[in-house]
């Protein structure tokens, strides 16, 4: 008789079970409700097929669709196959090659045949057949294949960059191709779900197609890329779709053009031109964080843009960050007659991609002592990074930035202190700005510089601030991210949430022990001898560009009045009020409210409508009568009252109270 294995469930109870029994056959015994329910299951913690025989004694989860996070990686990854069926149903000469899930889809690769490169047109035609294969209900069934004879499946298929790819994964792995009915197949590593039929056939929509390489190496043959976005149910479809078309109407970079605040072009790519009104808001934020930090005790240092490329060694950047580094020769040769070649042996320099070796150069000048510390330096440090073209986008991701950077040298007896006034530096800050935030503690990588007892100290010590400064909770978001932290140190970040319900990770501050020791850093200690100082890196805007196409797209252009660039716009109804209307802005501007004036000879609504669409807060229309009464028609942007008549200097008192930064009221 076979001896039965031992299924442990959430609750503690358990069930013993013949050896092959699969999480479908104990959903089923539990009840019909959850048979039906169970999409996937986890074992001993890993996330395997409902159908899986289960061969020992293990920990058995049951997957819902109320275990979203599970349920959606699941469908999503279901419905990249069922679009590569699709496609090879309706023009079988395709080859595919894969598709992931991704954070809001799915996506899949294809090398087109005689139909050639697919377009938004073919996208119609595609669902049509992906929600026929859902209708369906095919099983999707995992075999396990031997190397050789997968092999030779996909090249006596003509699919060979299938076959290209089984030939190189690792030799102990196992391969397997999931069936979806008898007649198509995909090699993939699962879990799926248990049939196609699974799937919510309202719930996906093709989005978009674009070019792709193949293993994202431009020397590749060309692929097309067919993007989808999936979810559980069509009423999450639809919420995804609205925040989309939410998020269009809030894009910073058509904002940035509406509004004349920046543009970005080829001959700098991946740098800003900063206009003048974008230049505005960059000075406000940069004045409102001076203030910030002088009065948390840092001292503001500039340090150079390009320096030794064996500086950048010796911290360990080099290793880390070289392909993503611009370089340069330390010195340029005469090429006149021998040509454009420069030396192996040449020095070389980097523009800097941070600014942390530069301030510990900085705490090495002269001798410091345990009295000294901690020391605070601030940078607004501008750093260069070679970033891939198809990774640049607007404020988002650029090549120059400029960020918010500090770097705090302290003994090991003030790091939690010190962690825990960042904590409510950064908290005051973020609240002036209107997010929201939860934070998350991210731990050791795999590849990491240091020892084990240095990492333990490390994240203990950032979990302590955090409890200490209250954040630590469920309010907070707070979340422990293995795997995440820098090569050399923990971290602790902050998520931003923005007002359609985005984050965006911004701030940081890591523990380091790892920099001061492979720069040497040093101060002396009470005893007399030398000890290594701990480099706190913080940040909290992030970069200044990427804060400000946050900030854009957060309030939609609409910024807080002590940001927007133009804060009010006196307009006139009649040229006979041009007089007085001048007298307004000069009122305004004594008062130190940003204002332009509009002499047009336009009709006012044509005024008006400009105005708004250039998110200028407060316009000010002066005709005749207000001229003679001394008043102005105040008009706010987005409020419910379409204007308000009042006397010049109450609009002035008003304006000039709302204008001041949140940290001057």
């Amino acid at each position: 008789m076979t001896a039965l294995i031992t299924i442990t469930l959430p609750d503690g109870s358990s069930r013993e079970v013949a050896p092959g029994t699969t999480p479908a056959d104990i959903a089923a015994a539990i009840g019909p409700g959850l048979a039906k329910a169970a999409l996937a299951a986890r074992v001993d913690g890993a996330l395997v097929d409902i159908t899986l025989p289960l061969e020992r004694d293990a920990s058995l989860a049951l997957v819902t669709a109320r275990d979203e996070a599970d349920a959606l990686e699941l469908a999503r990854h279901d419905y990249a196959h069922v679009l590569a069926e699709a496609v090879q149903a309706l023009w079988p000469d395709t080859q595919i090659t894969f598709g992931p899930s991704t954070d809001d889809g799915f996506y899949y690769d294809f090398a087109p045949g005689a139909h050639g490169p697919f377009t938004e047109d073919d996208l119609p035609v595609i669902e049509a057949k992906m929600r026929e294969i859902i209708a369906a209900d095919k099983p999707l069934r995992r075999e396990v294949v031997a190397r050789d004879d997968l092999i030779a499946k996909w090249r006596a298929a003509g699919e060979m960059f299938k076959a290209e790819w089984a030939e190189e994964l690792p030799q102990d792995e196992e391969l397997s191709i999931y069936w979806s009915g008898d007649n198509w197949s995909d090699m993939c590593r699962g879990p799926h779900l248990a049939s196609t039929g699974k799937l919510d056939p309202a719930a996906f929509k093709l989005m978009r197609v674009s070019g792709a390489y193949w293993r994202g190496d431009q020397k590749n043959a060309q692929l097309s890329r067919i993007y989808g976005t999936g979810w559980l149910n069509k009423k999450q479809l639809d919420a995804h779709l609205t925040r989309l078309e939410e998020a269009a109407k809030r894009d910073h970079r058509r904002l940035g053009q509406d509004m004349n605040l920046f543009h970005l072009q080829s001959e700098a790519h991946g740098s800003v031109f900063w206009h003048p009104k974008g230049f505005v808001i960059y000075r406000e934020l940069e004045a409102y964080m001076r203030r910030a930090i002088d009065g948390a005790g840092y001292k503001e240092v500039k340090t150079p843009q390009v320096m030794d490329a064996r500086q950048w060694e010796q911290s360990g950047h080099w290793g880390k960050y070289r392909e993503n580094m611009f370089v340069i020769p330390d010195e340029v040769p005469n090429t006149e007659d021998e040509g454009p070649i420069i030396s192996g042996d040449a020095d070389w320099m980097a523009l800097k991609p941070m600014n942390c070796p530069a301030h510990v150069l900085i705490f090495r000048q002269g001798i410091k002592s345990y009295r000294d510390l901690p020391l605070r330096l601030y940078e607004n440090g501008c750093c260069h990074r070679n970033e891939p073209h198809g990774a640049l986008h607007g404020l988002m991701r650029v090549r120059q930035f400029t960020q918010d950077d500090a770097h705090i040298f302290c003994r090991e007896d003030q790091i939690v202190e010190e962690v825990r006034a960042f904590c409510a530096l950064a908290d005051r800050i973020y609240q002036d700005f209107g997010f929201s935030y939860s934070i998350k503690l991210a731990l050791r990588p795999e590849q990491r510089f240091g020892t084990e007892e240095m990492w333990d100290k490390a994240e203990s010590e950032l979990r302590e601030a955090v409890r200490s400064a209250g954040l630590a909770s469920a309010e907070h978001g707070w979340e422990e991210l293995p795997g995440e932290g820098a090569f050399y140190a923990p971290k602790l970040e902050w998520h931003l949430t923005d007002a359609i319900g985005r984050t965006w990770q911004v701030g940081t501050i890591q523990s380091d022990r790892v920099l001061p020791d492979r720069l040497d850093a040093a101060y002396v200690g009470e005893d007399g001898d030398k000890h290594r100082p701990v480099m706190l890196h913080r940040a909290i805007f992030g970069s200044y560009e990427r804060f400000i196409g946050i900030l854009i797209e957060h309030y939609a252009g609409k910024l807080p009045l002590w940001l927007a660039p133009v804060q009010a716009v006196v307009a006139t109804i009649v040229s006979d009020a041009d007089d007085y209307a001048q007298h307004v802005v000069e009122c305004l501007k004594a008062a130190g409210i940003r204002t332009e004036i509009d002499l047009r000879n336009e009709k006012i609504n044509y005024k008006v409508r400009e105005h708004s669409l250039a998110k200028v807060p407060n316009l000010l229309v002066v005709g005749k009568r207000e001229a003679e009464e001394g008043k102005v028609a105040l008009r706010v942007l987005g409020a419910d009252q379409p204007q308000q008549i009042m006397t010049l200097d109450e609009a002035v008192t008003a304006l000039a109270n709302e204008a001041l930064a949140p940290d001057m009221r």
